[in-house]
């Protein structure tokens, strides 16, 4: 018998059937939209941590600290490192610059400010590094462009800036009250203070009446505030989330000018000081962002840089220590889904088992006209498999619109991030499909082998 005459008797069979064939299938596309709505949950952490990581610099970036300056809010940096009491100079950032396989050594300094903008303040992540360091980073923006290298101060602003800024006196913002405040980035002047913790202080004692004498005293002590612009916007509203959705960014030069001209002999705040409390004549970095020409050669350099006395951490190695936990993520969401996909096997099985019953006399009759065991077993293989092709790719297609839905709805909901919290690839439909194909295969083989084992004469005197 050939194999076309095989197929047209198996898909007849199916459709003879149609109610049992339909609850057959509908069991095996839950299963498969199981699985792969299970695993693709894993797959979307690890695809957004991926992104991150790209949004960070990628994985050739090596992130160097020093000793203390400044604010260093590095999301991929190691808990488990080491923190060096060497600073990060002008004369360091040259000597990594100088390193084997370093394509880019820049320095950077962070440092939490208070904006100011009518009766909204704003506490904001400032960060100033170099013009080449923030072309690398390839700011999408959606007005102006990168902050010039000299004249006066201006910033970058993330998309979500606004979201930083709550009203003064009540305290409330845009996530408690659902509303940004009315201010337009690019065209309005705010009002930068760099000392924001002499700010805090302020007004802390103005808003206590009980204040004693000491505190009063520091309330006359002029808070400095300067008026600044931007020179661009990060592009994305306000739920497109990003390692920028906060933060303004800077010229380094501009800012390390701005910073001695503000503070002149005083203590710039995060800069080291000495035994005496007085600061020091050189400007120290909170770090220094490092890129190598391959990701082959990171950890290289990574290890040269720790020789030299300074913590690097790179995403490289933040990705690697999650993989272990990805993997036993997607075991166990991907075991929870197999269940599933177990019960629908059973019910291949059973519909595979009624259907050699119910046509004990037509299997009969075909051997008994010389259609061979191994026709038979195949008749019955293909429907089953058959069943699971079905199934498996109408689970595939409610995978995917379900995890459409998903993606579209943690995005809309306000506080959760917009990556992608399912991530369905193109090889995991693949497999998905295969491997609902493979079960409804062996579900179908106890059927197909006692087909094989029925007697014709007893087949064709059964009722």
């Amino acid at each position: 018998m050939r194999l076309t005459d095989l197929l047209k008797i198996s898909f007849s069979n199916l459709r003879r059937r149609k109610l049992r064939s339909f609850l057959t299938i509908l069991g095996v596309v839950i299963g498969t939209s199981s699985i792969v709505m299970m695993i693709s949950l894993g797959l979307g952490l690890q695809q957004s941590l991926y992104e991150d990581a790209n949004q960070s610099g990628g994985l050739t970036n090596i992130s160097v600290t020093g000793a203390a300056v400044g604010d260093n809010n590095n999301y991929f940096a190691s808990s488990q490192e080491e923190e060096s009491n060497k600073y990060i100079s002008d004369k360091t950032v040259q000597e990594l610059a100088k390193l084997n396989h370093v394509v880019l050594s820049s320095p950077f300094y962070q440092l939490n400010c208070v904006m100011l903008k009518g009766n909204y303040e704003g506490y904001v992540d400032l960060y100033g590094t170099t013009e080449e360091a923030l072309k690398a980073k390839n700011l999408e923006l959606a007005f102006g462009t990168l902050p010039p290298p000299s004249g006066r101060l201006s910033f970058v602003y993330g998309n979500g800036l606004l979201t930083n800024f709550t009203e003064k006196g009540s305290n409330k913002g845009f996530y408690e009250t659902g509303t940004l405040p009315d201010i337009d980035l690019m065209k309005d002047t705010l009002f930068l203070v760099m000392d924001s913790a002499s700010y805090s202080n302020s007004q802390e004692v103005t808003n206590n009446d009980t204040a004693n004498e000491s505190n009063q005293e520091n309330v006359k002590k002029p808070v400095n505030k300067m008026a600044v612009k931007a020179s661009g916007v990060i592009k994305g509203g306000i739920n497109d989330y990003t390692s920028y959705y906060s933060s303004a960014f800077c010229n380094i030069d501009v800012l390390k000018k701005t910073l001695k001209t503000q503070f002149g002999n005083s203590i710039i705040p995060g800069q080291p000081t000495t035994k005496g409390g007085k600061p020091y004549k050189e400007f120290y970095y909170t770090g220094a962002e490092v890129k190598v020409d391959d990701t082959k050669n990171v950890d290289e350099v990574a290890k040269v840089i720790r020789e030299m006395g300074y913590s690097a951490s790179t995403n490289q190695e933040y990705l690697d220590s999650m993989k272990s936990q990805f993997v036993i993520i997607q075991a166990v969401l991907g075991g929870i889904g197999a269940v599933a996909l177990l019960v629908a096997a059973i019910g291949i099985a059973n519909t595979m088992m009624m259907s050699v019953y119910e046509r004990t006399k037509e299997i009969g009759i075909m051997k008994v006209l010389g259609c061979s065991l191994k026709n038979i077993k195949r008749m019955f293989l293909y429907e089953a498999a058959g069943v699971g092709i079905i199934g498996g790719f109408l689970g595939c297609f409610l995978s995917y619109l379900l995890s459409f839905g998903m993606n579209k709805i943690a995005a809309s909901v306000k506080g959760i991030d917009t990556m992608r919290i399912s991530y369905i690839p193109v090889w995991l439909a693949l497999v998905a499909m295969g491997f609902s194909m493979i079960v409804g295969i062996v579900a179908g083989l106890l059927p197909a082998l006692r087909a094989m084992k029925l007697s014709p004469l007893a087949a064709i005197r059964s009722e």
